[in-house]
């Protein structure tokens, strides 16, 4: 299957190879940015996200930026269209940043794309009959009854997207269930397009195997997976979504949408409309990014309908755990629900799971029943409030990852390292 890319006019969407041309558009144009980091954490591959409104000289026509550092380095960045409106509203990159210090860049822009070491990718494929092959895909529309169940047949390639950086890959089971799973990385390159289809372009469950790049590693059931949403109230909990074996979907309409797919970035949506649990209807927003150099993924969710009665309730699988997870309070902003055992199929791997949730939304974990609609989890609950966002980090470490992953400290401290490194504040000033 030959490499799909997602080429927007406003997005260095898919950029393969070394360092950045330097032939500039204009050096008049050059626009100075300045990022200060007054903490005593060193910071590796910290998120910059810079408001196109904060850029004032922006050459007209299609133009890519070129970021680079005092000491001549080019800092591989993209432009990203966040609200899809054919204009983009970002530039984001990533940058090291020592302790107490000061970094000083230069933009500039090209009218060619800029060729960087790709560090994120999204992979969607889909068929529209069994016999048909899989094609590479950006958008999908999933109506109630497009379950595999009443198909009599999976459409999706990994059964829904799956996203990666250099460290760690997830994937989003579309059809239906909604929950998330990992796969495991051996490299930091991005793992092939063809994982989860056959010779004849068939969806195939061929990622349960050891490949070079890795494989699928987490035993999922009817959990949630990790980072998975539903709602509780009282002691019921509402599943976002149904499992492998229901035919009908209790969401109306699932629309899919890949907004960004960048070297530094890439960034997926869901829209759930009408999901209509015990007699309940809600509207919920599902947005998920990854960048580089971290275990994990970023989400963030948004719920219309809610009365005031229901929790956010996130899913931590727990088909394979010999005792219950820590809770820990990193500092003001962060608790952490980190969950270590043999999390792999048939207790195989030692694999570390975690959310970083926000500690003025945090309420408690509990745990799911062993079997039904949504089982074998910990759910972590947090206050939601109508149609406002609540962002969270799902952490994955594998030990043949990083064979230090099969150790509990050792996973625990690179959990509460990642949220103080998310925690510090940096100053980003442009000229």
């Amino acid at each position: 299957m030959i490499k799909y890319t997602y080429l927007f006019a406003i997005t260095t969407a898919y950029l393969l190879g070394a360092c950045a041309s330097r032939k500039y558009v204009d050096k008049q144009r050059e626009t100075q940015i300045i990022i200060e980091n007054q903490s005593s954490v060193k910071l590796t591959d910290k998120a910059i996200a810079i408001k196109r409104s904060s850029i004032k000289r922006i050459p007209l026509g299609i133009n890519y930026p070129v970021v680079v550092s005092s000491n001549n380095d080019t800092i591989p960045s993209q432009l990203d269209d966040l609200n899809e409106d054919k204009n983009w509203d970002e530039l984001f990159m990533v940058v090291n940043l020592e302790a107490n210090s000061k970094s000083v860049y230069t933009l500039t822009w090209v009218s060619n794309p800029p060729k960087y070491t790709v560090r994120t990718s999204v992979r969607f494929g889909k068929r529209p009959s069994i016999n048909a092959p899989v094609m590479p895909a950006t958008s999908e529309t999933v109506l109630k009854n497009e379950l595999p169940k009443a198909l009599g047949f999976q459409r999706y390639q990994t059964d829904g997207p799956s996203w990666e950086n250099d460290k760690v890959g997830f994937r989003h089971y579309l059809d239906g269930r909604n929950s998330k799973d990992v796969f495991g990385k051996k490299i930091s390159g991005m793992s092939p397009e063809d994982v989860g289809i056959g010779e004849k372009g068939a969806v195939e469950d061929n990622y349960h195997v050891m490949k070079d790049w890795g494989r699928d590693i987490l035993a999922v059931g009817n959990s949630i997976g990790i980072g998975g949403v539903a709602l509780s109230e009282g002691d019921r909990l509402m599943r976002l979504g149904v499992t492998i074996t229901d035919s009908v979907n209790n969401v109306k309409k699932t629309d899919f949408n890949i907004v960004s797919e960048g070297p530094v970035r890439s960034i997926l949506k869901f829209d759930y409309q009408n999901w209509k649990p015990l007699n309940k209807n809600y509207q919920v927003t599902e947005t998920t990014s990854i960048w580089p150099g971290m275990y994990a993924f970023h989400n963030s969710v948004k719920i219309s309908g809610i009365s005031g009665k229901e929790n956010l309730a996130l899913g931590i699988v727990n088909i394979n755990a010999a005792k219950p997870p820590t809770e820990i309070k990193v500092n003001d902003e962060w608790i952490a629900i980190i969950s270590h055992d043999r999390h792999g199929y048939n207790k195989e791997w030692l694999i570390g799971l975690a959310l970083l949730v926000p500690a003025k939304s945090y309420i408690n974990y509990t745990e799911a029943p062993k079997t039904g609609q949504l089982a074998t989890s910990y759910m972590v609950n947090l206050k939601i409030a109508n149609n406002v966002p609540v962002n969270y980090f799902a952490i994955a470490g594998w030990e043949i990852s990083d064979k230090g992953f099969s150790k509990e400290d050792y996973f625990k401290a690179y959990v509460l390292n990642l949220a103080a490194q998310i925690t510090v504040p940096v100053t980003v000033k442009v000229n």
